[in-house]
Order: structure tokens, then C-alpha cells, then sequence
């Protein structure tokens, strides 16, 4: 395992690791996210298998820019662009239909995404030089605590991992608010770094 900085050639040396099918940690604005590109069913089981966790568990992606919530999601209501204008980048995770060309691994066999865009510059800096967006799960062991530094991270995941990013402590501290669109009316799986009433009253103005 690497344990690279976050300047530029670190970044590059990333986006090298996970081009090639490796998988990573980095930090995001809510927790360090241990991530793959996509595209690659090997790297998207390597992390299931680093977690510990059940393929039967779906994986969120990290995007770096709005416009690929299309390329991701079909049938997305107003409601979510409202949201997204409203709290990206941050800590808002919304679960929308899934698109034809998300892998089922990703979804857990199911027809629905959860995306997000995240107030942090690593990982928009390595989906950006990937030119597709992440998985973006938390780098824990499943059950175990959400790591907010990298020292943390390699304490849980260690030599699972290809490469962590080490940019210091999180600054946010807690998981991102997951919201499910696909059911009216909209439901909140997890509140974390969003709190419900911020987006009951973003809500009360959708259309």
C-alpha cells in the first residue's frame, strides 16, 4: 500500500492506481471515502471484500459536477435537482433510479443509485482526471467506525488498500444525509452531516 500526500503528482500517482483497477482511500468533506472507478467490476469487489462487506449492500458514487447526476440516474424529479442546487457539494447522498449503464454490483442487483457530490477537492481531483466518477463508500471495516483521518483508515483497512491519500483530519466528522427520491413521499434513510429539518423546508418548495 502507498500512502501518498495531496499534492499534484500524489493526485496523478491516484488516478494512476485506480485506472489500473486498484482501489483507494481519500478524505472527503464528511469522512475518509475508500473508492474504484465504475467501470471496473474487479475493483468494485475488491472493495466489498476490503469492508467486509455484503454484496447485497449497495455502493454510493461520488461525482464531481452536476450534469453527471444524468449520466448516472433516469427519472430524476425536480425535487432532486433542488436539492442538489441547494447542498452540493456536501453532505447529501440522493438515492434516484438507476441508470441502464450503472453496473448491478453497484446497485446490489436493485434499480436505484445513490450519488453525491462532494464539497472536498480530492475527489472531484481524481474523478476529474479519471473523467468518471467513483464509488465513494466510507473506508471502514463494516460496523466499525466512520475513519476521519488516515491513520485511522490504515488501522482498519491497512494492506487491503493500494493507496491512501493522507489530507489531514476530515473536516466534517459525519456521514453524508441519505435521502430516497424514488419514494413519495421522499423518505431519509441515514441523517448524518444534513440535518432533516434543512431538508424538509428545502422540500416544502419543490415542485
Amino acid at each position: 500500500m502507498e500512502v501518498l500526500s495531496s499534492d499534484e503528482k500524489s493526485l496523478q500517482r491516484a488516478v494512476e492506481l485506480l485506472r489500473r483497477g486498484g482501489i483507494g482511500a481519500f478524505p472527503t468533506d464528511t469522512v475518509y471515502g475508500l473508492g474504484a472507478t465504475i467501470d471496473s467490476e474487479p475493483a468494485i469487489r475488491k472493495i466489498f471484500e476490503a469492508k467486509g462487506r455484503s454484496q447485497g449492500q449497495p455502493l454510493p458514487i461520488l461525482i464531481s459536477d452536476i450534469n453527471q447526476l444524468n449520466q448516472l440516474a433516469i427519472q430524476i424529479p425536480p425535487s432532486a435537482w433542488r436539492l442538489a442546487e441547494r447542498f452540493w457539494p456536501g453532505g447529501l447522498t440522493l438515492v434516484l433510479p438507476k441508470a441502464p449503464q450503472v453496473s448491478e454490483l453497484i446497485s446490489a442487483g436493485g434499480s436505484t443509485v445513490a450519488v453525491r457530490l462532494p464539497a472536498h477537492p480530492i475527489p472531484v481531483a481524481l474523478i476529474c482526471g479519471l473523467e468518471i466518477p467513483i464509488i465513494g463508500t466510507s473506508a471502514n471495516l463494516s460496523g466499525q467506525p466512520a475513519p476521519v483521518t488516515a491513520q485511522e483508515v490504515i488501522a482498519q483497512l491497512g494492506e487491503r488498500l493500494d493507496f491512501v491519500i493522507d489530507g489531514g483530519r476530515c473536516p466534517g466528522g459525519k456521514e453524508s444525509t441519505i435521502i430516497d427520491l424514488t419514494q413519495k413521499p421522499p423518505c431519509i434513510l441515514r441523517e448524518g452531516a444534513i440535518s432533516r429539518v434543512e431538508i424538509d423546508e428545502e422540500l416544502k418548495h419543490s415542485v
